[in-house]
C-alpha cells in the first residue's frame, strides 16, 4: 500500500510538470510566422437585441487591446464586435478568438455568415477560429449572446487557419492530459481499494472521488471540448454539473474521516447539506433532460445560489478545522493547510495576473495548486494508514504480551491453589515419618542401616524445602514490612553466598551504596536474592565473576546482578519462572517462581537479559524509601 501512494504522488507530479508547460501559438516556418498578425484594436456595440443580425451604424466603442475595457450598461445580453481585416491575406487564413464569453457566436462579412456557434447549455467560454476565405480590407462582424449577462471578447490573432486550429488546440491539452491523469490515479486507487481493510474503506474512497470530479471537471470545464465536439456540448456541461456535485461531499466525506465530526457536528453538518443539493441537483438535472431544458434557468439559479451557499460556509468550516487542528500540532491538519494554502496562493496569483494582463491571461498556476493540494490530502491518507498500521502491530505485540502474563497468571494460580492444598496435607505425615526416621537410626546397631536412615531422613529434608518453597508461593504476603537498608542486607547475603562462590572458583564483588532504602521483609528480600545469586553462581564454568551493584533512578532503587556465566537463550528467557522449568538437573524451577511471587508483593520489577556463552544480567528495581 505504501508503494501505491508513492506512484502516486509520483504521477501527480509528473503531470503538473508536463501540463505546467503551456504552449504558445508557433508557426513550422518563417513565412508562416510572417503571416501571423495580432489584432491589437476592434470595436464594440453593446446591445439587447438578440434576433438583429444587420450591425449598428453608429455608437460603435473603440477597445486597444491590453486597456482596461469599458463598462457595458446593465442588463447587456447581446453585443457586436467590429474587426477591420488586415489588407492583404492568403487563402485559408482564419482569425484566432482566444476568448469570448457568449452562449451564441455568428460571425459576418458583407452580410454573409461565415461561423456561427448556438448553445443548449450555460457554458459560456468559447475559443474558436473563424475561417476567411475573401477578399481584402474587408470588416468582420461578431454577434455575441449570452442570457446570462456575462458577456465579452479579447485576444484576437489573424494568420493562417490551419495552424491557428492546431495551437488552439494544444494550448487546452494539458488540461485534458492532467484531468485524464487525475481519472486514472483515481480508477487505480479504486482498484487497490479492494486489498484494504474496512476501516480504511471509507476515507480511500472519498479520496478517489475527490480525484475523480477534479479531473473530470479539468476536462469538463476545458473550452478545448465544446470547441472541437460542439454538438455534445450539453453533455459535457450536465458532466460538469455532476463532477460539483460529487466533489463538495466527497470532501467533506474525507475531512470526517480524518478529523471527526468536528465542533458541534458541523463537518457532518455541512456533509448532509452536501448530500442533500446532490439529490436535488440529481432530481433537477433529470427534470430538465426530461423536457429538453424548459426549466434549465430555474434549475441553474437554484442550485448555484445553493451551492455558492454551501462552498461559502462549508469553506469558512474548512479553513476553522484547519486552523484548529493546526494550532494543537496535529501533522495531518499542518500537511493539508500547506497544500490548501499552495492552491490559494498560487489562484490569488493567477487572478493577479489576470487583472495585470486586462484579462487577456489564460490561468496557469492554479493547476499546480490543485495538485499540491490533491498530493497534501494523499500525503494525510497515506500517514493514516500507515499510523493504523503500525496501532495494529503495537496492540497486536500488547496482545500477545497480554496472554502471555494471563497464562502465567493462571498456571501460577493453579500453582497457588495446588501448593496451598498439597503443602497442608503432605507436611505432617513428613514430619511424623522423619521423626520415627530418627529413632530408628539412634536404635540401629548397623552402620549400613544408620547410613539408609541418614539417607532417608536428608530426603524427607530436602522435600521439606520444596514444601516450604511451595508454601512461600502460595502465600508470598509480607508478615512484617520494615525499612530496609540495601547495603546492610547484602552484607549478611554476601557473608552467606562469598565462600560458596569461591569453592565454585568464582569471585562475589558487591557494590551497594550506603543510602539505598525500600521498604520490605527482611527475610523474604535475602531469600528472593539468595536464589538468584545462587543461580549465577552455578552458571559460572571455572573462574568466573559476579557483580553486584546498586543505584537510585528517578524514584526506584535498583540492583544489578551481572555474571559472566554460561548464558541463557531467548526461549530459555522466555521460560524462566515457569512451574517446573530448570536448566539445573536437579532443579524444579520453585525457586524462581518463589523470587518472583517476592519482588512482584514488594511492588518490585524483574528485567533478564541473556546471550548464550557472554553471561547474564538482571535488574530488579524497587519503589525508593
Amino acid at each position: 500500500m505504501k508503494a501505491i501512494l508513492k506512484y502516486t504522488i509520483f504521477i501527480l507530479l509528473s503531470i503538473a510538470v508536463i501540463t505546467s508547460i503551456s504552449p504558445t501559438i508557433t508557426f513550422a516556418n518563417t513565412e508562416e510566422s510572417a503571416s501571423k498578425i495580432r489584432i491589437t484594436e476592434w470595436q464594440l456595440h453593446p446591445g439587447n437585441d438578440e434576433d438583429n443580425k444587420i450591425p449598428p451604424a453608429d455608437g460603435w466603442i473603440t477597445v486597444k487591446e491590453n486597456e482596461k475595457e469599458p463598462v457595458l450598461p446593465k442588463g447587456t445580453s447581446s453585443m457586436w464586435v467590429k474587426i477591420q481585416l488586415p489588407a492583404e491575406f492568403d487563402s485559408h487564413a482564419g482569425l484566432l478568438v482566444n476568448k469570448a464569453y457568449a452562449q451564441n457566436v455568428f460571425a459576418y462579412i458583407n452580410g454573409s455568415m461565415v461561423y456561427e456557434s448556438i448553445r443548449d447549455h450555460y457554458y459560456d467560454v468559447n475559443k474558436f477560429v473563424i475561417p476567411l476565405d475573401g477578399p481584402t480590407n474587408e470588416t468582420l462582424y461578431i454577434h455575441l449572446v449570452n442570457e446570462t449577462g456575462n458577456i465579452g471578447i479579447n485576444g484576437f490573432v489573424f494568420g493562417d487557419y490551419t495552424n491557428l486550429y492546431r495551437n488552439m488546440v494544444l494550448q487546452d491539452l494539458p488540461d485534458i492530459i492532467l484531468g485524464a491523469a487525475f481519472i486514472f490515479v483515481a480508477a487505480i486507487m479504486f482498484f487497490c481499494m479492494i486489498f484494504l481493510k474496512k476501516v480504511h474503506v471509507s476515507g480511500w474512497k472519498s479520496l478517489s472521488l475527490i480525484i475523480l470530479s477534479l479531473g473530470c471537471l479539468l476536462i469538463l470545464y476545458s473550452p478545448f471540448l465544446y470547441s472541437v465536439y460542439e454538438e455534445y456540448g450539453f453533455l459535457f456541461a450536465t458532466g460538469t454539473d455532476l463532477s460539483i456535485n460529487v466533489l463538495f461531499p466527497a470532501l467533506f466525506f474525507f475531512l470526517e474521516t480524518i478529523f471527526g465530526k468536528g465542533k458541534f457536528a458541523l463537518v457532518r453538518i455541512i456533509k448532509y447539506y452536501a448530500m442533500s443539493l446532490i439529490t436535488l441537483s440529481t432530481i433537477g438535472l433529470g427534470i430538465n433532460i426530461a423536457t429538453d431544458n424548459a426549466y434549465y434557468s430555474i434549475y441553474y439559479l437554484v442550485t448555484t445560489t445553493l451551492f455558492a451557499i454551501g462552498v461559502i460556509g462549508g469553506g469558512i468550516i474548512f479553513v476553522g478545522l484547519l486552523v484548529i487542528h493546526s494550532l494543537k500540532k496535529q501533522k495531518d491538519a499542518i500537511i493539508v493547510s500547506i497544500g490548501f494554502g499552495i492552491f490559494i496562493l498560487l489562484a490569488v496569483f493567477d487572478m493577479f495576473k489576470y487583472y495585470a494582463a486586462s484579462r487577456n491571461y489564460e490561468f496557469l498556476y492554479w493547476k499546480w495548486g490543485i495538485v499540491c493540494f490533491i498530493l497534501s490530502l494523499v500525503i494525510t491518507l497515506g500517514r493514516q494508514i500507515v499510523l493504523s498500521f503500525e496501532k495494529v502491530v503495537t496492540y497486536s505485540k500488547q496482545l500477545e504480551i497480554f496472554n502471555n502474563e494471563l497464562q502465567r497468571s493462571e498456571k501460577m494460580d493453579m500453582i497457588s491453589q495446588l501448593a496451598a492444598s498439597v503443602a497442608h496435607e503432605v507436611r505432617n505425615p513428613l514430619q511424623v515419618t522423619r521423626g520415627f526416621l530418627q529413632l530408628l537410626e539412634e536404635k540401629s546397631i548397623s552402620n549400613k542401616e544408620k547410613n539408609y536412615m541418614v539417607l532417608a531422613i536428608n530426603e524427607l529434608d530436602r522435600a521439606s524445602e520444596i514444601i516450604t518453597d511451595f508454601l512461600t508461593f502460595a502465600k508470598p504476603q509480607l508478615e512484617h514490612v520494615t525499612l530496609l537498608n540495601i547495603a546492610n542486607e547484602f552484607k549478611h547475603i554476601g557473608s552467606m553466598l562469598i565462600p560458596l562462590a569461591n569453592l565454585q572458583g568464582g569471585k562475589l564483588k558487591l557494590n551497594i551504596p550506603d543510602h539505598l532504602q525500600i521498604q520490605g521483609n527482611s527475610s523474604k528480600f535475602k531469600q528472593a536474592f539468595i536464589n538468584m545469586i545462587k543461580n549465577s553462581i552455578e552458571a559460572l564454568e571455572g573462574d568466573g565473576e559476579i557483580e553486584i551493584k546498586g543505584y537510585r533512578e528517578d524514584n526506584r532503587v535498583v540492583v544489578q546482578i551481572k555474571d559472566n556465566g554460561i548464558g541463557m537463550t531467548e526461549s530459555e528467557l522466555a521460560k524462566l519462572g515457569e512451574p517446573y522449568y530448570s536448566n539445573k538437573t536437579k532443579g524444579t524451577g520453585l525457586g524462581l517462581m518463589v523470587t518472583f511471587s517476592i519482588i512482584e508483593v514488594m511492588q518490585g520489577n524483574i528485567v533478564f537479559k541473556s546471550s548464550k556463552g557472554i553471561g547474564t544480567e538482571v535488574y530488579i528495581s524497587f519503589p525508593a524509601a
